[in-house]
């Protein structure tokens, strides 16, 4: 006899059905799973087995094969094991259940106990497109159910699913107050008000997040690079409906969501340590997981000791920047994970880290300097809109308790605003934000005054920049005119825009 249950699997951010078939045939006692699988999907029939045995049913001491269709695509994960202990219990007659209106997924222990899984928010959503019922970890519950209007129901042990879908047991699909959970507002731990000082960083952050421009911090140890780009989601604008869900899909597929409140509505942000391989970075993997660009989606990816970082895992980065997404091919399928985020760097000025600091003396020759600064490649460089150099604060200054600080909330108004204005600019465009202009784009819309044209040409011969830094500066020129509310890029814009290019200046080394 054949039995089918359905199940779901994933690929990428992908899900699809699996029709899991189980035939119980004359045979040697034996377990053969068929359908491209993967060993955390092999090693089900021994927790399937034990489960089985476990729960008081009877194993079959007869040839069973088990097969996941289609057949064809990467099986992966253990959400498998409950789906095909009741198929087995079907095959052999031991429940006469109808299986047709269901998805399942669960891991079975050996006990029978049904353990959470991985990936359950995205396969929910692919359950209600398709118009069916889902049976779940009870630990998965709230999580499915963030699903509008789909019917889930969880469970703990074999034995109280085989009595819910038998009919012994009475069960109500689980709800919860999806409402209330899209009204809670994000809370932030951090505020731009705990910044003393560096009002010119803060100035550059604000720029650099009303335009989605990526921003390289330099200053000595100590000056409080990291500090203020820990602060950067609480001046993003909060996160729309699309936004929440497609990030909760990312975070649900890495198994990194909140068990108690699994909608992801802060803004990411991810900083990995600079051993982090380019597979880390990027994504990929035996089993092909997302990155720490695609964690970072819709948030800020930020990157502390920039140089120290390997050379491979930075380069990795240049087609998530410039793309919006990391393509990831191996030779029997292509994945796709979205990755666009504002990526914020910093570095110490030289290796001892004390260059142009106005406390301490800077020991490090030209030539280390440059070594030191090399480290990063051009192109990547290229990819980064801004550059803002920190000093140490006086100490007269942390000591003033009568100073108020500027909020995060009066920064985020203002780049809402900005943010505004870009989206009316770009609404018959493919492009959202002024980093991401072409040529054609920077034409149309950067227009300068009399005083502007003067000053950018001045730089251009004074400095050296390049093309690409003159696209660069005008991007930015964009920006801080909408912040000013401004059609036009006026003198001050261009100034500010041209203060921000500091590695582009010969006279950084």
């Amino acid at each position: 006899m054949v039995s089918k249950v359905y199940s779901l699997a994933y690929q990428g951010l992908e899900v699809y059905p699996i029709e899991v078939e189980v035939d119980i045939h004359r045979g040697l006692p034996a377990i053969s799973l068929v359908g491209l699988l993967d060993t955390a999907v092999k090693e089900s029939k021994d927790r399937v087995r034990a489960g089985i045995k476990n729960s008081g049913y009877q194993f079959p001491s007869q040839r069973v094969t088990i097969s996941l269709a289609p057949g064809n695509v990467k099986k992966e994960g253990t959400h498998f094991d409950l789906a095909i202990a009741l198929g087995i219990l079907k095959a052999t007659s031991q429940i006469d259940c109808d299986f047709s209106s269901y998805f399942i997924v669960g891991e079975l222990s050996l006990e029978g106990r049904i353990r959470e899984v991985k990936g359950i928010f995205p396969m929910a959503l692919m359950a209600k497109k398709l118009g069916k019922k889902l049976i779940l970890p009870l630990p998965n519950a709230k999580e499915a159910a963030l699903a509008k209007d789909l019917e889930i129901f969880p469970v703990s042990y074999l034995q109280e699913v085989v009595g819910f879908l038998s009919g012994v047991i009475n069960k109500q699909p689980f709800r919860i107050d999806l409402k209330e959970i899209l009204s809670t507002l994000p809370n932030y731990d951090v505020d731009f008000s705990d910044v003393k000082g560096q009002v010119l960083a803060k100035r550059a952050l604000e720029v650099a997040v009303a335009g989605m421009h990526n921003v390289l911090l330099i200053g000595p140890p100590g000056v409080g690079k990291t500090m203020l780009a820990k602060r950067l989601p609480t001046i993003l604008p909060d996160m729309e409906y699309e936004e929440i869900l497609e990030t909760t899909k990312i975070y649900s597929i890495a198994g990194l969501l909140n068990k108690d409140f699994p909608l992801v509505k802060e803004r990411p942000f991810r900083s990995p340590h600079h051993t982090a391989s380019s597979v880390a970075l990027v994504g990929g993997g035996t089993t092909i997981k997302p990155g720490e660009v695609t964690l970072a989606h819709n948030g800020v990816l930020f990157l502390d000791e920039l140089p120290e970082f390997n050379r491979d895992a930075l380069e990795g980065l240049r087609q998530p920047l410039e793309d919006g997404f990391v393509s990831i091919s191996r030779a029997a399928r292509h994945l796709r994970f979205p990755s666009r985020f504002l990526l914020v760097t910093a570095m110490n000025p030289c290796p001892c880290g004390y260059f142009g600091s106005q406390e301490r003396t800077c020991h490090c020759s030209s030539y280390q300097i440059q070594k030191y600064r090399n480290k990063i490649s051009g192109p990547l460089l290229d990819r980064i809109d801004i550059h803002v150099e920190l000093q140490n604060i006086k100490v007269d200054s942390l000591l003033k308790e009568n100073i108020s600080w500027e909020s995060s909330q009066d920064i985020k108004r203002r780049v809402e605003i900005a943010r505004g204005i870009q989206k009316e600019r770009f609404k018959n465009e493919r492009n959202l934000f002024n980093s991401q202009m072409n040529h054609r784009q920077i034409k149309k819309y950067c227009t300068l005054t009399k005083g502007s044209k003067s000053l950018i040409e001045i730089a251009m011969k004074e400095f050296g920049f390049s093309v690409r830094a003159y696209d660069k500066i005008l991007k930015v020129s964009r920006t801080i005119a909408d912040l000013a509310n401004s059609s036009l890029i006026e003198e001050e814009h261009i100034s500010q825009a041209i203060n921000y290019r500091s590695l582009d200046k010969s006279i950084w080394v």
